[in-house]
């Protein structure tokens, strides 16, 4: 079966219920939207490989990163019951499309006022009008800091109504999980939803039906293991250890032929990270260092030589 239970997300775009850790006291996670996929040819920096210092074809997904926001500072205390809050400190100047998702409250309390707390974090709101992807509603989560406890503090109150650029979170050549929502597939059947075979000719009743139902005496009810047809996709998934690439800080650069197809022009900061992505286009992505990174991979990116900005229109 996979993934049990085989629900629907929720939302739109990912929740994280685990942050990784990190000694530097900086955001460890970040956001950006699915742009679409193109493909680079870079040197191959493998250590052990066959192909070393030859060029390779690569395909890549680009995602757009327009800077998050700082709306607030969220403050934990450790308990029995696992972490609570204790308090939330808002920024006193936050964008009009902010009331768009949620009510900032009038009266909020001061970060030097709040002593008692284990960790804190940042709460961050999208802008997507910096996109052309015609949304105005922004996207709220929050974002882990690492660090020691003063240091997540002092870097929180530093960026307080302030934004975040990718370039301050990642490092090109470094390996990052990746949270998406997958496309919504809307109502299949057994074949297409689980896998299973198509029936011979001579079957009775149906061809692209399971053949079994399963035991009838003991439960009295056809158990959930069986292939059936309904709901597909819009699950929450999490890829490991994708190799980022490149981070780049001129989307002229991807001026492709015909424009990007179901997206439109890139204008802000974009990562091109090796192998597809989860997700249609323009949805939000959340992407998180690896909490177990790989080995095997180089720590450094290729070099890359060539960028394809031919049309991706088809022929």
């Amino acid at each position: 079966m996979q993934f049990w239970p085989r629900v629907r997300a929720q939302r739109e775009y990912p929740r994280l219920r685990t942050h990784p850790q990190a000694k530097e006291a900086k955001p460890t996670s970040f956001a950006g939207y699915k742009v679409g996929m193109t493909h680079v040819i870079v040197t191959d920096n493998l250590a052990n490989s066959l192909t070393k210092g030859q060029e390779l074809f690569v395909p890549v997904t680009i995602i757009e990163c327009p800077p998050l926001k700082v709306s607030s500072l969220k403050f934990y205390k450790d308990s029995s019951n696992g972490s609570q809050t204790v308090a939330e400190v808002f920024a006193e100047h936050i964008d009009k499309e902010f009331s768009r998702k949620t009510i900032k409250p009038a009266k909020s309390k001061k970060a030097e006022d709040i002593a008692d707390f284990d960790d804190v974090r940042l709460v961050v709101y999208t802008q997507p009008k910096l996109t052309g992807i015609g949304k105005k509603m922004p996207e709220l989560f929050e974002v882990a800091l690492g660090g020691s406890r003063d240091d997540k503090l002092k870097y929180a109150k530093e960026k307080l109504g302030k934004e975040i650029t990718a370039k301050e979170v990642f490092r090109e050549g470094q390996q990052l999980d990746i949270h998406a929502v997958t496309k919504g597939r809307g109502f299949q059947g057994p074949m297409k939803r689980f896998g299973i075979s198509r029936r011979r000719h001579k079957s009775e009743k149906s061809i692209r039906n399971p053949g079994s139902l399963g035991a009838w005496k003991a439960q009295g009810q056809t158990m959930w293991r069986v292939a059936h047809a309904g709901k597909m996709g819009f699950h929450t998934r999490t890829e490991y250890n994708k190799w980022l690439l490149k981070i780049g800080e001129k989307p002229e650069e991807l001026r492709m032929d015909g424009g990007i197809p179901h997206y439109g022009a890139i204008k802000n900061h974009y990562l091109l990270i090796k192998g597809g992505i989860a997700g249609p286009a323009k949805r939000l992505v959340r992407i998180t260092d690896a909490v177990r990174a790989s080995d095997k991979t180089p720590k450094s990116a290729p070099e890359i030589q060539y960028v394809s900005l031919a049309s991706k229109q088809g022929n």
